[in-house]
C-alpha cells in the first residue's frame, strides 16, 4: 500500500499544468481565492478515482483519452499566452501590487474542470485502479476510502505550489521580478501543454 501513496506522491507533486497555475497564483498574491481551485482539483481527482475504482478500465476508450488531451492541451496553451501576454505588455510601475498578470481568479469551477481535462490525471489513476488497487486486495467500500485519502493528496499539490509561490512573492519587490517569473510560468506552460500534445495527440494518431 505504501507504493501507491509513493506513486501518487511523486505523479502528483511534480510540475504540471495545475501546480504551476497555483504557483503563479501564489506569486501574484491570490491566496484565498485560489484555495477553492485547489479544492476543486481535489473534488475532480475523487470524482475520477470513484469512477474508475467501481468500474475498472473498461470506460476508458482510446478515442475519449484523445478527445480529452486535446482539449486539455490547448486549453494549457491558451493560459499560458494569456498569462505570457499581459505579462509582456504591462508597463513598467513602482509598486508590485500593479504587476498582476495573472489570468483572473482561479475558482472551483475552473480547479474541478481542468483536473478532469488533465491527461496527467489518467496516468495517476489507471495503474493505481487496475494494478495497484487489486494487487493490495482494495476493493468495497475500501476504494472509497483510498479514493478520499488520494483526493486529498491531489488537493495539496496545487496547494503546496501556491503557498510556494506565496512566499516567494513576498521576498520579491520589484515589479521587474514578477513579470520575468510569470513569463518563466507562461513558457513553462506552453512547455507542458506541447508535451501533452505530442505524447497524448500526435503519437497516438501515427
Amino acid at each position: 500500500m505504501v507504493e501507491i501513496l509513493a506513486y501518487a506522491l511523486g505523479i502528483m507533486y511534480s510540475p504540471g499544468p495545475l501546480n504551476l497555475l497555483s504557483l503563479n497564483a501564489g506569486l501574484n498574491g491570490q491566496i484565498r481565492s485560489t484555495l477553492r481551485f485547489c479544492i476543486g482539483v481535489g473534488c475532480g481527482m475523487l470524482l475520477l478515482f470513484l469512477l474508475f475504482g467501481y468500474t475498472g478500465a473498461w470506460l476508458v476508450n482510446p478515442r475519449f483519452q484523445l478527445l480529452i488531451s486535446t482539449i486539455g492541451s490547448l486549453y494549457i496553451a491558451y493560459l499560458a499566452y494569456k498569462i505570457g501576454w499581459s505579462s509582456i505588455r504591462s508597463a513598467p510601475s513602482g509598486s508590485v501590487e500593479q504587476t498582476d498578470t495573472t489570468i483572473g481568479k482561479l475558482n472551483f469551477k475552473s480547479g474541478f474542470t481542468m483536473q478532469l481535462l488533465n491527461p496527467k490525471s489518467f496516468i495517476v489513476i489507471l495503474p493505481i485502479v487496475t494494478v495497484q488497487f487489486p494487487a493490495a486486495q482494495i476493493s468495497g467500500g475500501s476504494i472509497i476510502l483510498w479514493s478520499l485519502l488520494l483526493s486529498s493528496m491531489a488537493f495539496g499539490a496545487p496547494s503546496s505550489y501556491l503557498l510556494m509561490g506565496a512566499r516567494l512573492g513576498k521576498l520579491i519587490r520589484q515589479p521587474r521580478f514578477f513579470r520575468l517569473l510569470n513569463v518563466a510560468m507562461s513558457l513553462l506552460l506552453f512547455y507542458v501543454a506541447a508535451d501533452i500534445g505530442y505524447n497524448y495527440v500526435y503519437l497516438q494518431l501515427l
